[in-house]
């Protein structure tokens, strides 16, 4: 990309792609399917209502279950993030004004007050001055 262009890359580097963390994501993913069947099956067999159990404890038991729930998913998602996605560092560059009013570059200072005075005196003498 040109210097010039708004959102260059800076620095990229690849994901380091471990052993370990493709292993632990595979074992929060299968917590995470018995902690959801769990949820899943308390909703169904009552566990809120205190049918099944007897108390009123659970109902703070499927509160602790969706819990795990999120909190196993933040794990997962942590570790994707950190050990697989590459590290990406884009340089965004602030916009002048005068960008953003379509001036050119070259007519980013504007003119100045002395810029064709000669030419517009000799207009102002004779009027059928050509250049």
């Amino acid at each position: 990309m040109p210097e010039d262009s708004y959102g260059a890359i800076h620095r990229y580097e690849p994901a380091r792609e471990s052993t370990v963390a493709a292993i632990t994501i595979v074992v929060l993913s299968i917590m995470q399917i018995v902690l959801v069947g769990l949820f899943t099956y308390g909703l169904t067999a009552g566990w809120a209502v205190g049918a099944s159990t007897g108390s009123e404890a659970g109902n703070v038991l499927l509160g602790l279950l969706l819990a795990g729930v999120f909190v196993n998913l933040a794990f997962i998602l942590l570790l994707y993030r950190k050990e697989f996605l590459p590290d990406v560092m884009v340089v965004k560059k602030r916009r002048r004004k005068w960008e953003d009013l379509y001036v050119e570059r070259e007519d980013m200072y504007g003119e100045e007050i002395t810029d064709g005075a000669i030419e517009r005196f000799k207009r102002a003498v004779y009027p059928y001055y050509r250049k």
